[in-house]
């Protein structure tokens, strides 16, 4: 399954993805040298039980308990470390798309809620991700007086929201201080959803890069690979996919979207090669695609299956509109109605796309987009709208044809 780690910038996100895992998801240069998560990272971890340990001590994700018994595995968890930065919203937005659950990070150093943190809730909440565990980060920096204050602070916060009962855990990510609570109320709260591993497979593509290394000889060229979530059916060797809405091609000097037909040529899951991937964590899929086609994610936002097996293309479409009261993390500044003529940021799973509104009335809108997406009718559509310097979020659409 999917755990998708959410909040503002510097809350310790990624810092809590290598408590987890034991990996650091940060590994783009602009990353590293800024200090934040530009795009989104993954991690596998496996939870582990101790059984002759008291709960939570009985929860860990090492391989031996601390009396030296092995320890037995539960279940192993793909984690989506999505950037926190107010710029990088849309990026967020794709990645949970592929989430079946989120914890909250809230820093105990600073008020709550920081703008980012009350955005990510309303994320989540457009989404329809109700399974949410909340992690009170860095209460090693502050005096116990301070904890329980920033404790109340996130449950006056979360009071009517969709994560009005989640669990608050405090922990410290950096000294790795009641993880195994964390662990043990992740497993009680955040269950593996059921798939349907006999479907047509579908794989909601969020990362797609070239693994070659500068200078590599043309016969020694390996194709291109693409990230995401698979979230029914199963994916074989050899087996043939079929990536929608696909490429831009030129013809006759005007252009039209065609899909892009491959082949399996490896798979990748829980940092294993594997001959088969079933339903649920992230996988890597190895293709026998040009790689230029698939670097720097230029395939993100696709979706692979059996050829003939996708929901419809859209180049335009008509959607019913649910638009929040203000914009969020803006105590002033109210959601107007959408108009026509102007444009939307719009993502649709793991797409993000421009659409300009060709028709505008209560309750729906019409768009054209930009760059056309793959998406079930009753699909949901988080909306941003440009205001000033960023897109912001202003409420969530729903497909129709």
């Amino acid at each position: 399954m999917n755990i998708g780690l959410v909040g503002h910038v510097d809350h310790g996100k990624t810092t809590l993805v290598q408590a987890l895992s034991g990996e650091w998801t940060d590994q783009h240069s602009e990353e590293l040298k800024r200090g934040i998560s530009i795009r989104l990272g993954y991690a596998d971890a496996t939870f582990r039980d101790c059984p002759g340990l008291d709960s939570p001590e009985r929860y860990t994700v090492a391989e031996a308990c601390s009396d030296g018994s092995p320890s037995d595995p539960l279940r192993t968890v793909s984690f989506v470390d999505a950037p926190g930065h107010e710029t990088l919203m849309a990026t967020m937005l794709s990645g949970a798309a592929l989430m079946d659950g989120a914890v909250l990070v809230v820093s105990a150093t600073e008020t709550v809620p920081q703008a980012q943190t009350e955005e990510h809730l309303m994320a989540l909440d457009i989404i329809g991700i109700e399974n949410i565990v909340i992690a009170q980060n860095k209460i090693d920096l502050v005096d116990a007086d301070r904890a329980r204050e920033n404790y109340e602070e996130i449950q006056e916060f979360v009071s009517g929201t969709v994560a009005e009962d989640a669990p608050i855990v405090p922990i410290s990510a950096q000294q790795e201080v009641n993880i195994d609570a964390l662990i043990a109320t992740i497993e009680a709260e955040i269950p593996t959803p059921e798939r349907d591993p006999n479907a047509d497979p579908r794989l909601y593509v969020a990362r797609s890069f070239d693994i070659n290394r500068p200078g590599t000889s043309p016969g020694d060229l390996i194709g291109g690979v693409v990230g995401g979530s698979l979230e029914q059916g199963r994916l074989t060797i050899d087996q043939e996919l079929e990536l929608r809405p696909g490429r831009e091609v030129e013809e006759g000097g005007q252009t039209e979207w065609q899909p892009i037909r491959t082949s399996i040529r490896s798979l990748q899951a829980g940092g294993e090669s594997v001959e088969e991937a079933t339903p649920g964590g992230l996988l890597g899929v190895g293709t026998s695609l040009d790689p230029s086609l698939t670097k720097g994610d230029a395939l993100a936002g696709q979706i692979a299956g059996p050829p003939g097996s996708h929901p419809p293309t859209w180049e335009s479409f008509t959607m019913g509109v649910d638009l929040l009261d203000r914009v969020v993390g803006d105590d002033v500044q109210k959601v107007d109605e959408i108009s026509t003529g102007e444009p939307l940021m719009l993502t649709v799973g793991t797409a993000t796309t421009v659409g300009a509104v060709t028709s505008a009335r209560e309750g729906e809108c019409e768009v054209s987009l930009k760059r056309p997406v793959c998406a079930p009718e009753g699909a949901q559509i988080a909306i941003n709208r440009r205001m000033g310097a960023r897109w912001r979020l202003i409420g969530v659409g729903t497909l129709r044809e």
